[in-house]
């Protein structure tokens, strides 16, 4: 079986093309409109190790969400990559300080996706 990733993002158009980025390259991709529903995810699917998350969205937003996720010690190994329109500084700062391991500028190219996957030994 191949690596299993988590795209969090509310827009389902997003989701898609990271889906399809990441599955072409051999992930096995599981989705999450918002933060909630990603940590129901993460507790029914073991085994995910990456997670992508948007930072706005309903309900739980990703920075709630990374947060949620470092405070259990059952998922200290799982990496996650904000994938975000935030593009002020200290929000990346905030982000990586709540314990986001990549941030990614959306619009993104696939390439620069790959990149970042490539940086994080996950590629």
């Amino acid at each position: 079986m191949g690596k299993r990733a988590l795209v969090i993002d509310d827009s389902r158009a997003m989701r898609r093309v990271i889906a399809n980025i990441l599955t072409e390259r051999g992930f096995e991709v599981l989705e999450a409109e918002n933060g909630q529903v990603a940590l129901d995810q993460l507790e029914a699917n073991p085994g995910i190790e990456v997670a992508l998350v948007d930072w706005n969205m309903p309900v739980m937003n990703g920075y709630d969400f990374i947060k949620a996720v470092r405070a259990q010690p059952k998922y200290a190994r799982l990496t996650m990559m904000m994938v975000t329109t935030e593009t002020e500084m200290s929000q990346v700062v905030r982000a990586l300080a709540a314990g986001a391991n990549e941030y990614v500028m959306k619009p993104f190219t696939a390439d620069a996706l790959v990149e970042k996957l490539e940086l994080l030994g996950l590629l």
